[in-house]
């Protein structure tokens, strides 16, 4: 009667050693991929770093590094050495063609 209860109860039937009880265990848990504390792990860093860029235009949030780079960027130009932009394949064929006729 009890291997009955616990057939129809889904527990395991006959008694068994550790092992065994560990893969039992193991199949009547959830699935890895579906638990919430395992796939929700990481932290979410492209929101964050969006929503932290977002806040830097508003002029909520003060990102020194990034306002460094500017200032860099900003004094080159004003020196005479802009950031180098290199152009496509198309914009060199055409100026290129433009300078022929």
């Amino acid at each position: 009667m009890a291997r009955l209860s616990n057939r129809i109860f889904g527990e395991v039937a006959r008694p068994t050693n550790s092992k065994s009880m560990k893969v039992v265990r193991l199949f009547s848990e959830k699935p890895v991929h579906l638990r919430e504390e395992i796939h929700s792990y990481y932290p979410r860093h492209i929101e964050t770093g969006k929503l932290m860029m977002k806040l830097r235009e508003y002029g909520l949030y003060r990102d020194e590094h990034a306002d460094f780079k500017e200032e860099m960027d900003r004094m080159r130009a004003l020196r005479g050495k802009p950031k180098h932009i290199r152009k496509t394949k198309a914009q060199r064929e055409q100026e290129a063609a433009s300078q022929q006729t």
